[in-house]
């Protein structure tokens, strides 16, 4: 397997705790996360193995009043039960906030404020070694006083710079207030790091950008004087000599260098202006250019996790620990971002350099970063586990932290791709430009594929697309190659292609022909995927196979969750119930997902698709009003099957876009958004629709388990926008 590696480093872990302040609105992602009602968060923590827990105590929210007394029994209780787990707690003071509505970043209050809070967790919990009082000051400081985004909303370098100031010396004064109670406390001092790279036109620019990188260390180390290379810059923008005076007399070196990297945290900067959108446009008075992620430059650019912790360590020689890894992406592409930044980490780490430890960030996700936490959009980011189910539900990326925390090694086919990062599939810019990223590892013919079966239709097709896309190695199979109804042949197949996973796409899909077509619909839905399921079970084959909406009577008038009573109408209903009996009979790892009225960009068996078609033609449309349903997006089904299969769930999920619409309105929505005359609509009752097999008046899907699909709104957006894409 060419992804071991030796053991070595720590694996720590971290939750998204920022209380921003918008305004005098302030964003608490633990509270949105739902941690404070979870306790046995801490016990799920400590399961993984990691070595320390980054920690909030947070003063927005512990003393959010000047005079306030500080209520401090859940915060004890937390740490109680880290310490017991035997897990080393790095207590954060603020994170990306500005404090409480009583301090000020301009009047010195911030910093003694926190230095005046520091001693008091101090004093409540002396045998804690660890603390970030201020999370990333240099971002933070950039977003409050550089770009506006958050509270005090300045947009100048002197803001941007009094800011820094202001939590670097805060850092300062509340590490000296804690050691004033705990001389062995040590501070882990974190910052997201990144690097600036340009055209030789704006090289000066880059390399002034990538100065300010180090600032915020620089400042804590005292070695911002009259020689550095900032100086000038910083009093000229106003900044008092006195200010960073107080830095020389006052140092503070981090303990360990908390290294946060993200995949765009890499910048190009470009005065080529006409290649780029107008939102990256931007200036610094001599020149105006695009400020851009590297990533999407064609030009292969990036110095990448491994050459950034080598530059800190060069720069610092500290202990280092990569204190967040985290992507919002797919499973898959989370698995390849912390597998490569624990692989950089190791790399450098054998070079010589101190690396102490990676962190898992984001361990129960995150909300709102899409909007850089500027308003609530209700975006959540699953990260090492995902608590949208009724409890926290393990991802595949708790297997992969637990198993690097417990000194083993980590394997999984998807790793034998690259992450999009070194895929061309990341070029926005110059794509002419491209030069060869690290070389995508060789695929073996010993490589495990995960196997389609049933390449012809709708869902295999698109199976295959979106795992071509995200880079899963895939083969598909038709029934020229393989006959789903023969057991023997099953094996002998699976045997041959040794898949980590089979997905059964294939199945009888017209329903009222199954009225009368009972035997074959029951052999192709209910009995190949029981037989499939049998083959995967012997064969340690993870395995997937659909079911439908279809298995509920209509009853209800509200959505059906996973573990309401199943009670067909038509044969195509019953045969789909008997397939989940004997696939979870038979292997009860098995993933089954319901789901209902699907329909995709990739083909023209759907009903949106023929209501489409109809309406351009300015042909009526005859369709159920009162059939309530909940329509899914085959792309945001597939999307989110595989991300299950990777997860290694099991069992019955329901999966449709969030909705409960008729035929009739699903038509009407179609017609609304390519200005078509929605008269042409004819909305009739079930009854007037003459189909042979009886359907079910009501059959919304929803889940008890969490995984939800986007609005059915967003989804016809992207549908029509497909569209556009296939027809230009």
């Amino acid at each position: 397997m060419n992804n071991k590696i030796s053991d070595g480093l720590e694996l720590w872990g971290g939750i998204e705790c920022t209380i921003n302040r918008v305004n005098d609105t302030y964003m608490d992602q633990l509270d949105l996360a739902g941690h404070y009602n979870r306790p046995e968060d801490i016990t799920r923590f400590a399961e993984l193995g990691i070595k320390a827990l980054r920690y909030p105590i947070i003063w927005e929210k512990h003393q959010p009043g000047k005079d306030d007394a500080i209520d401090w029994k859940e915060s004890n209780d937390r740490l109680e039960e880290i310490k017991r787990n035997g897990i080393k707690p790095i207590v954060g003071l603020v994170h990306h906030g500005s404090g409480p509505l009583y301090v000020d970043f301009f009047d010195n209050s911030f910093a003694t404020g926190l230095a005046n809070y520091a001693a008091k967790v101090a004093v409540q919990f002396p045998w804690v070694e660890y603390y970030t009082p201020v999370n990333e000051p240099l971002t933070t400081a950039r977003f409050c006083g550089l770009y506006g985004h958050w509270y005090p909303h300045e947009k100048s370098n002197f803001s941007f710079l009094k800011i820094l100031i202001a939590e670097c010396k805060a850092t300062v004064l509340a590490m000296q207030a804690i050691r004033k109670i705990n001389p062995a406390a040590k501070l882990v001092q974190t910052e997201d790091l990144g690097k600036t790279h340009s055209t030789p036109t704006l090289s000066y620019q880059a390399e002034f950008e990538n100065h300010r990188r180090w600032l915020s260390f620089d400042l804590l180390c005292g070695k911002v004087d009259e020689t550095y290379a900032l100086w000038k810059h910083i009093i000229g923008a106003g900044v008092k000599k006195e200010d960073l005076v107080f830095f020389l007399d006052n140092p503070c070196p981090p303990d360990i260098l908390g290294i946060n990297h993200y995949i765009t945290s890499e910048r190009f900067l470009d005065e080529r202006i006409d290649h780029y959108p107008a939102h990256t446009i931007g200036g610094n008075g001599q020149h105006t250019y695009a400020d851009v992620e590297a990533v999407r430059m064609g030009k292969n650019v990036m110095a990448g996790p491994e050459g950034l912790l080598q530059e800190a360590w060069d720069r610092y020689k500290l202990p280092i620990a990569v204190t967040e890894v985290h992507l919002h992406c797919t499973r898959e592409e989370q698995l390849r971002w912390f597998f490569n930044v624990y692989k950089a980490a190791k790399l450098v780490k054998e070079k010589g350099a101190n690396i102490v430890a990676v962190t898992a960030w984001a361990i129960l996700g995150s909300f709102d970063w899409c909007s850089l936490l500027t308003k609530r959009c209700g975006v959540y980011e699953a990260g090492v586990f995902d608590i949208r189910s009724i409890q926290p539900r393990p991802t595949a990326l708790t297997k992969l932290v637990s198993t690097l925390a417990h000194g083993n090694d980590y394997y999984h086919p998807v790793l034998e791709e690259n992450g999009w990062w070194k895929r061309s599939a990341r070029i926005i810019y110059f794509p002419e430009e491209e030069e060869k990223m690290i070389a995508r590892p060789p695929i073996r013919k010993t490589i495990k594929p995960l196997l389609i079966i049933g390449k012809t239709g709708t869902l295999g097709k698109a199976f295959s697309r979106i795992c071509k896309a995200r880079a899963i190695v895939h083969i598909s199979l038709g029934r020229e190659d393989l006959d789903i109804c023969n057991q023997v042949e099953i094996e002998k197949v699976f045997k041959q292609y040794s898949p980590w996973a089979v997905i059964n796409t294939t199945g009888y899909v017209k329903v009222d022909e199954a009225e009368n077509d009972r035997d074959n619909c029951f052999l192709i839905n209910s009995a190949a995927p029981a037989f499939m399921a049998a083959v995967c079970e012997r064969l340690g084959i993870q395995f997937v196979t659909f079911s439908s909406d279809l298995v509920f009577d209509g009853k209800k008038n509200n959505p059906y969750i996973e573990s309401d009573s199943v009670g067909p109408l038509n044969v195509y209903g019953q045969s789909k119930v008997r397939a989940e009996e004997a696939v979870l009979k038979t292997n009860p790892s098995a993933l089954i997902l319901r789901t209902s009225a699907f329909f995709g960009p990739w083909d023209s068996h759907n009903f949106v698709y023929f209501a489409l078609k109809s309406l351009k033609n300015q042909q009526e449309l005859h369709t159920t009003n009162d059939v309530i349903i909940s329509p899914t997006y085959v792309p945001d089904l597939v999307n989110t099957s595989l991300d299950l299969l990777i997860d290694e769930a099991c069992g019955i999920w329901n999966l449709s876009n969030d909705a409960q619409v008729s035929w009739a309105m699903l038509a009407s929505q179609v017609a609304e958004r390519i200005g078509s005359d929605k008269s042409k609509v004819r909305q009739l009752p079930l009854a007037d629709m003459k189909w042979l097999a009886p359907r079910p008046a009501y059959s919304v899907l929803n889940t008890e388990k969490g995984f939800r699909l986007p609005s059915l709104d967003d989804a016809l957006g992207r549908y029509f926008y497909e569209q556009e894409m296939i027809t230009v």
